[in-house]
C-alpha cells in the first residue's frame, strides 16, 4: 500500500469513526476526574483498549501505556493525550454534561482521550504498514500535576525518538489545524516571595522592620525589570498579582508575601530572569535588614518547543486533514515540553471554535465546550501522526 492509499484510508475511516469518538469524548466529559485521581477514566481507556486487542499498563498512576509493534523494526513513536479534568462547576445544560459537582472537562482533555482511542483502532488496523513501535501515552495530572515529567521519570521515553501531542483549541475556527516551529507555549514558573521582618505596633514603626515597605520595593522593582534589562521583541510575561501583609490598620506584620508567575519562550531568558529575581529580593532585604525567601514551584514547566525539522516533515502528511495553520504564540503553559526535553517532536492544535453553535468560550471556562463535529480529525491527525516514520520514509 502506497503512503496515498494510506492517507486517504485513515482519513476516510477516521470520519466513519465519528460516532464512536463524540460517544467516547461524551462518557469521559460525563465522568470527570481531576489530576491523580484519574481512576475510573483509566479503567475506562484500559476497558477501550482490550476491545481493540491491545494490552496496557498503569503509568504515572493513574495513567495508561498501550504499545503497537510493526511488521518491520524501526523507530519508536510516541503519541500523548491528556486524561484529567478541572475543579471547575461546569454550566453548560447538555445531554452529556459533568455528573460530578466542581469537577469539568474544560480544556478539551476529554477530546484528546476520545481522538487517540479512535487513533488506536486505526493504527492497530494498519499495522502491517508500520515500522518500528508507536507508544499511547494516556498522562495524568497535566493540570499543574506535572503528569508528563512522571512519565519521563519512569524512564517510559527511554526508546522514544519522536512524540506528538494534540490540542484541541478554541482560538482556531472548527476544522483548522495549528502547527508552528520552534516555541509555543510558554514556560510557566509560580514563585512565593517571603520578606521576613520585626512587626510592632503601627505607632512606632521606628521598633519595628517594616516588611511591608520592602515588599513594596521589591514590586516596583520586579515592574521595572522586563522593560528595562529584556530584548522587547522578547515574549514574557510577569505578574505579581498576590500581595499579602497586615490585615489590621494599626499592626505592622512580621512578614509579607509577594506570589506572582513568570512565563516566557525562551528558556535562557527565563533562567537569566529567575535569578535577577533573587538578586532583587536579596539585595533590598539586605538593605533594609530583612529575610528574604525566594522560592519557585519545582512543578516549573518548560517552553514548548516544536523541532523544525519534524513541523517540516508533518505539513505535507496532514494537509489532506484540513486547512493548515501557522499557530500563535501562547503563553499558557503546557507539560507536554517535559518529553521535549529527551525526545525531538511536536505538539499541534486543532481549532474547535464555532461561533454559529456558541462554541467560543476560553478554555477553563465553566462554558467551555468543544465542536465535536471535528474530532474525527483529531483521530486522523494522531493516526498518521502514528505512521510517521513510514510516510518520513517515503516524503
Amino acid at each position: 500500500m502506497d503512503k496515498e492509499e494510506l492517507t486517504q484510508k485513515i482519513i476516510q475511516e477516521a470520519k466513519e469513526l465519528e460516532s464512536y469518538i463524540i460517544k467516547t469524548r461524551q462518557y469521559i466529559h460525563m465522568h470527570p476526574e481531576t489530576l491523580y485521581e484519574e481512576e475510573n477514566t483509566a479503567k475506562f481507556i484500559e476497558s477501550e483498549l482490550r476491545k481493540i486487542g491491545l494490552q496496557s499498563q498503569r503509568i504515572a498512576g493513574t495513567g495508561v501505556l498501550a504499545v503497537i509493534e510493526g511488521s518491520s523494526k524501526g523507530n519508536t513513536t510516541a503519541l500523548r493525550a491528556d486524561i484529567d479534568a478541572l475543579n471547575i462547576r461546569e454550566e453548560n445544560i447538555t445531554d452529556y454534561m459533568s455528573q460530578i459537582e466542581g469537577k469539568m472537562h474544560a480544556c478539551g482533555h476529554d477530546a484528546h482521550t476520545a481522538c487517540l482511542l479512535g487513533a488506536a483502532k486505526l493504527i492497530n488496523k494498519y499495522r502491517e504498514q508500520l515500522s518500528g513501535i508507536v507508544k499511547f501515552f494516556f498522562q495524568p495530572a497535566e493540570e499543574g500535576g506535572g503528569g508528563a515529567k512522571k512519565i519521563v521519570e519512569e524512564d517510559h521515553l527511554k526508546d522514544v525518538d519522536t512524540i506528538f501531542g494534540l490540542h484541541v483549541w478554541i482560538p482556531l475556527p472548527s476544522g483548522i489545524i495549528g502547527i508552528r516551529k520552534g516555541p509555543v507555549f510558554a514556560s510557566s514558573d509560580r514563585f512565593e516571595i517571603k520578606i521576613i521582618g520585626k512587626g510592632g505596633h503601627a505607632a512606632a514603626p521606628q521598633q519595628t522592620i517594616d516588611p511591608t515597605s520592602v515588599l513594596v520595593d521589591i514590586y516596583n522593582a520586579l515592574q521595572k525589570l522586563i522593560p528595562r534589562e529584556v530584548d522587547p521583541f522578547e515574549q514574557i510575561v510577569l505578574s505579581l498579582p498576590v500581595l499579602m501583609a497586615s490585615d489590621a490598620h494599626n499592626i505592622i506584620p512580621n512578614q509579607a508575601i509577594i506570589r506572582g508567575t513568570l512565563r516566557t519562550m525562551n528558556p535562557e531568558v527565563r533562567r537569566y530572569l529567575i535569578q535577577r529575581i533573587e538578586q532583587i529580593v536579596e539585595g533590598y532585604c539586605a538593605a533594609w535588614r530583612c529575610k528574604g525567601i525566594v522560592e519557585f514551584d519545582p512543578m516549573a514547566y518548560p517552553a514548548v518547543i516544536n523541532d523544525a525539522k519534524i513541523v517540516d516533515n508533518i505539513r505535507p502528511l496532514l494537509q489532506p486533514v484540513g486547512q493548515i495553520k501557522n499557530m500563535e504564540q501562547t503563553m499558557v503553559g503546557e507539560d507536554f515540553s517535559f518529553y521535549l526535553q529527551v525526545a525531538k517532536g511536536a505538539f499541534i492544535t486543532l481549532g474547535i471554535q464555532n461561533k454559529e453553535k456558541g462554541i467560543d468560550f476560553p478554555h477553563h471556562h465553566p462554558k467551555f465546550n468543544v465542536d465535536e463535529s471535528v474530532l474525527w480529525k483529531g483521530t486522523a491527525i494522531y493516526a498518521l501522526l502514528g505512521f510517521y516514520n513510514y510516510f518520513k520514509d517515503n516524503l
